[in-house]
């Protein structure tokens, strides 16, 4: 039955009622445009407390010092993944993917535009700070419930040998989001003077969120619940506390989701964050930021080139061959980061950038199918998206500040160290799983 058609499936309620299933642009919309805007919102973020936030939100004192705090505002987020992943799971595997994932999109939205009202420091002292991390808080917490539920609209939509490819409908959403929103930082920074861009206009992208918000309701409000979904109803299959038995019941698979992860999530915040950090400092390369924000963007063409590419291979040749050679490549890379990344040549730093984001695109382009397929339907939304946001707390939400930390004391090339070891352990889980490509996702 091809997805792109209207066809039924048994619904919830009556025994004799149907369900529509989602077409193909209405899935390929909800996913892609969701996870746009919620990346965008999470990148808008990074952006400014790289470029903004140490001097806005903080004391004047210590450069430095104040980067590696604006940081740790940022790793916030992080510890609010889980929690929000278990929280969305919860109603996403009790109640449905729609709601919950209109409930996700709102609550990062509003944490956004928040933070785009906030007062600085200089105004209010501490309490500055406190509010942005309440408000980092939010994001992520948005975030948390998120992703999971975009990959399962994706690919429990799917046809199964189009899985992984559908899969990277809500993986494509990263790049898009990065580019637009270090795009309207680029544009903002080179129609404005330093100092309005510093006094306001960092607040435009923040507040921009509001109208891609309503476009996101709009789009997911018209969808279908998704079929698997509408059989666990019918069947009255529903976990009690999807939190409590995904950990009794798929405990191996939340370690093995989380580990096959950690790469991807510790590239991702080295190749943008820590880069975007060292390649404008005086310490690093001393690119002025409009220039390494070009060379980044141009990073992230090949990052969303090679999404879908990854899907691809994911579907014909299964995702864990595909994620072992990618997950090699990464290691590699990491030890070669050192001698590249640390040279003043632009020609250098730019294929560093397409490269590494290259690789990036190749282990998260699969994440959406393989993930989902390691869990039942019936605690698949909390499976996938514990699994998905532990890694960002054990990978991503300290990559910048551990990467910061060893290539001030160490030298850049124990950056690329960390991200081998990284590599390793995403191998070794790989190597202890099973390939999941002919996995029934009505199960």
């Amino acid at each position: 039955m091809a997805v792109g058609h209207t066809s039924q499936v048994r619904g919830s309620g009556d025994p004799g009622s149907k369900t529509p299933r989602n077409s193909t642009r209405q899935v390929v919309l909800a996913s892609l445009v969701g996870t746009s805007i919620e990346f965008y919102d999470f990148y808008v973020y990074a952006t400014a407390a790289v470029l903004i936030f140490p001097k806005l939100f903080f004391p004047a004192g210590d450069e430095t010092a104040a980067t590696l705090n604006s940081l740790a505002t940022f790793g916030i987020a992080f510890v609010a993944r889980p929690v929000g992943s278990a929280l969305f799971g919860h109603f996403g595997d009790r109640i449905g993917r729609k709601a919950t994932l209109v409930a996700s999109l709102l609550t990062m939205g509003i944490s956004t535009v928040l933070i785009g009202l906030l007062p600085g420091y200089a105004q209010i002292g501490i309490v500055a700070p406190l509010l942005l991390a309440l408000c980092r808080f939010g994001q992520g917490l948005g975030l948390g419930g998120e992703w999971g539920g975009a990959a399962l609209l994706a690919t429990e939509n799917a046809p199964p040998r189009k899985r992984a490819l559908f899969g990277t409908f809500p993986q494509l959403g990263a790049p898009i989001g990065f580019f637009f929103a270090n795009g309207l930082f680029l544009i903002l920074s080179g129609v404005m003077s330093d100092a309005a861009f510093a006094s306001w206009g960092w607040r435009i992208p923040f507040l921009v969120s509001a109208v891609l918000v309503i476009v996101g309701l709009w789009v997911r409000l018209s969808l279908n619940e998704t079929p698997a979904f509408a059989k666990v109803l019918e069947n009255n299959e529903r976990a009690k506390v999807p939190f409590v038995q995904v950990f009794r019941t798929d405990f191996k698979a939340l370690v093995l989701g989380t580990f096959i992860m950690l790469a991807t999530y510790v590239l991702f915040y080295l190749m943008t964050v820590f880069s975007l950090s060292y390649g404008t400092s005086d310490s690093g390369l001393g690119y002025e930021r409009s220039t390494f924000l070009v060379m980044l963007l141009v990073g992230v063409v090949f990052f969303g080139l090679t999404v879908p590419v990854a899907g691809l291979l994911a579907d014909r040749y299964g995702r864990r061959s595909t994620l072992v050679v990618t997950t090699l490549a990464i290691i590699v890379f990491g030890l070669l980061m050192g001698p590249w990344f640390g040279t003043h040549s632009t020609t250098a730093t730019v294929l560093f950038l397409v490269v590494g984001l290259g690789l990036m695109g190749m282990t998260f382009g699969p994440m959406g199918a393989l993930l989902p397929e390691l869990f039942p339907t019936a605690v698949r939304y909390t499976g996938a998206s514990v699994s998905y946001n532990l890694a960002s707390l054990l990978g991503a939400s300290v990559a910048p500040y551990i990467a910061t930390w060893l290539a001030g004391s160490y030298g850049l090339g124990w950056v690329g160290v960390y991200l081998a070891v990284a590599g390793a352990v995403t191998l070794i889980a790989l190597l202890a799983s099973r390939e999941t490509r002919e996995k029934s996702l009505e199960a």
